[in-house]
């Protein structure tokens, strides 16, 4: 079993995040935390790409 298994996922139709009462401050804040966000994502996708293909190679040997 592989631990992304065992965390929730969201479902397609999650709720959007009501921006109109956010400030101009607040906003750019939500924009720098989501953008962390989808960096974390993204060297999370690159680890799982490196272990995905060493696991390849050493089963193709």
């Amino acid at each position: 079993m592989f631990d992304d298994d065992l965390e929730p996922r969201k479902k397609p139709g999650a709720q959007k995040k009501n921006l109109e009462p956010l400030s101009i401050e607040e906003l750019h804040t939500y924009i720098s935390d989501l953008k962390s966000e989808i960096e974390r994502a993204e060297g999370e996708i690159k680890r799982k790409i490196a272990v995905r293909d060493a696991a390849s190679s050493f089963f193709k040997n």
